[in-house]
């Protein structure tokens, strides 16, 4: 017996075979539908791929391939990994680095060094190269090798033999004849070494430093000769070689026309016993020079004694006279007119060259200044040449009052030179018509008479010093009455002067030979006029050089000639001397002024070494206490 059924339905064999069948059935229809499920959500995926944008794809759904592609690549640097793209970008920007910055410092380096090129000289610095080579065109005595003028030779070999120990062999010819004037020389070697002092630097800049201080020595050397420099007192001096009259007809310096080096004829030496403006004027040239080679002290030492040697000879009150007084041949051509503006003169350089209060003192006296009448503000005395030192003088001690400033005794007497300097400058400007113009610009200085140009140069650098002068002090002007007065204007005014004479006047023409397109051709001077042919000629011969039309054969270049008349206009004929003949003096006021004004080397003077030798003016301070200690 079965027990009866729990679920219900029918337990026969054939019930089950059928249940097995349908059981059979309902799994194959499940199947069926997972399978059209799967296909359904299958279809369902796809078309939401297919809805993704590009960008999805290629990271969400991308095959496994593309995972592989992507993947980043490494480099191994020993101590660290980096990306490849990294590490070749790295390796990139040090290449380019390397061509663009460290390939071309290493082709600088590498190619041969060149010294840069300087600036262009300015018109100043070029007329300077020629101003100076005139000098070497008026040297006497035996030349050295290395002379700058071709078509000169050794000269006056004789001069002063027998009758002077020793000779005046050497020194300079003044101008286009062949006599030495001692006066104007002298001054012409004060002013050189003027400028030297102030302005060194900017002639090393020019490398003229060396061939100034030639210039200067050749000088300096013979104004030795011309004293017993070895004496401790002195009783006469020698004043000029050679000479001669305008209307001469015996054989001499002015009557015949000969080369230096051909010259036959006697050469007189004239000496004077009282000399006063002749003794201060070469004694101030020797201590001025002495400042100039203090680098050599032998030397130095040399040219001091030699001015202080002078010294008593022109203070004695029993020698006390102006040297061309009694000379005709001298008066004609430099007559001195005055001579206690050299006293003033001398006691400046005197004492900046030594420090002997002796010399300042004499320089600062008010009976000096007052007997050469520094203060009287006539015009005639604002003009600085070879016979007027006052407005030189009174500049020169200014500048002590100025960077030293000595107080008592010397400020009352110094102040007063300071404001008559001021006075003098104002004089210079036009719009005081204190000196006519011509109507091309030039500062008539010597009132209308021939020569204009020396004057020109001379007043050009003392007003262009002045206005360094106060720029080196960082004063800004001065004052002409109630104006201040800018120091540009100073300048400007020396510049316009100059200018006139390097060629920017009406007719276009430099006055300094060689320099520029259009210059004087017949200058009146006697060794640039005959042919250096080795040919001599006689006392006579030479005259039909100097009457000729043509040109000279010989440039004397660097030659500032006398210049045009108050209408601008200049006769460029040989026989014409007050218009085409350059003098020593001239040449050396031009020198001086285009130092002053060219930019070679800067602007600025040289403060200190005119007081080298001046003593410390206070006494010295004391020293700090020692430290306190309980």
């Amino acid at each position: 017996m079965h027990p009866g059924n729990l679920w219900g339905g029918n337990l026969d064999a054939v019930d089950s075979d059928r249940a097995a069948a349908e059981e059979e059935e309902r799994r194959r229809n499940m199947m069926e539908w997972d399978r059209g499920a799967l296909h359904s959500q299958q279809l369902t995926a796809e078309n939401q791929r297919n809805q993704l944008d590009e960008t999805q794809q290629s990271w969400l759904l991308a095959p496994q391939d593309s995972w592989k592609k992507k993947r980043k690549k490494y480099v191994n640097l020993g101590c660290v990994s980096v990306g490849r793209t990294v590490c070749m970008w790295t390796v990139g920007s040090i290449v380019v680095l390397f061509l663009v910055v460290a390939l071309p410092i290493i082709i600088v380096k590498t190619l041969p060094r060149h010294k840069s090129t300087p600036p262009p000289s300015d018109n100043y610095t070029l007329a300077l190269h020629k101003a100076l080579q005139f000098f070497d065109a008026q040297k006497s005595g035996k030349l050295p090798k290395k002379n700058r003028v071709s078509w000169r030779g050794d000269s006056g070999l004789k001069d002063g033999l027998p009758d002077v120990p020793g000779g005046l062999v050497g020194g300079y010819y003044d101008g286009g004849s062949n006599i030495k004037f001692h006066f104007p020389m002298a001054f012409s070697m004060t002013m050189l070494s003027w400028s030297l002092i102030e302005y060194n630097h900017k002639l090393k800049a020019i490398n003229e430093y060396d061939h100034m201080r030639d210039v200067l020595k050749w000088g300096t050397d013979y104004l030795l000769l011309t004293f017993n420099n070895s004496a401790t007192r002195l009783d006469h001096i020698y004043t000029q070689v050679g000479g001669g009259l305008r209307d001469s007809e015996s054989p001499d310096d002015i009557y015949c026309w000969q080369r230096p080096e051909d010259m036959s004829y006697d050469r007189p030496v004239i000496s004077s016993t009282s000399a006063t403006d002749l003794g201060a004027e070469v004694a101030a040239a020797l201590a001025a020079a002495s400042i100039v080679f203090t680098d050599r002290p032998t030397y130095a030492k040399k040219l001091k004694k030699g001015a202080e040697t002078l010294w008593p000879f022109f203070r004695n009150k029993n020698r006390r006279n102006r040297y061309s007084n009694g000379q005709p041949t001298t008066q004609a051509f430099y007559n001195s007119t005055s001579m206690f503006d050299e006293l003033m003169w001398a006691g400046a350089w005197l004492y900046y060259a030594t420090g002997n209060k002796t010399y300042i003192q004499l320089a600062t006296h008010p009976s000096v200044p007052q007997t050469a009448k520094a203060f009287a503000n006539r015009p005639e005395l604002m003009v600085p040449s070879w016979n007027n030192k006052l407005p030189g003088a009174m500049l020169l001690m200014t500048r002590y009052r100025l960077f030293l400033n000595p107080g008592f005794p010397y400020e009352n007497m110094l102040n007063r030179y300071h404001n008559a300097t001021g006075v003098t400058m104002c004089a210079y400007l036009k719009q005081y018509n204190v000196f006519n113009r011509t109507s091309g610009g030039l500062i008539q200085l010597n009132m209308g008479k021939p020569r204009p140009l020396e004057y020109v140069a001379h007043a050009s650098f003392l007003a262009s010093l002045f206005a360094d002068y106060l720029n080196s002090t960082g004063v800004p002007g001065w004052y002409c009455g109630p104006t201040f007065v800018s120091n540009h204007v100073l300048k400007d005014f020396a510049k316009s002067q100059i200018d006139y004479i390097l060629g920017d006047n009406p007719l276009k023409m430099s006055y300094v030979v060689g320099f520029g397109k259009k210059f004087p051709r017949h200058v009146h001077h006697r060794g640039a006029t005959i042919p250096n042919d080795k040919k001599r000629r006689s006392c006579r011969e030479g005259l039909k050089y100097r009457d000729t039309k043509n040109p000279n054969p010989n440039n004397i270049t660097g030659a500032m000639v006398g210049g045009p008349n108050k209408f601008d206009k200049f006769h460029d004929i040989r026989n014409n001397y007050n218009a085409s003949e350059p003098t020593l003096s001239g040449n050396a006021g031009l020198v001086a002024a285009l130092i002053s004004l060219t930019s070679s080397g800067g602007y600025q003077i040289d403060k200190n070494t005119m007081f080298n030798g001046v003593p410390p003016l206070y006494p010295p301070a004391p020293p700090p206490p020692k430290a306190w200690r309980p």
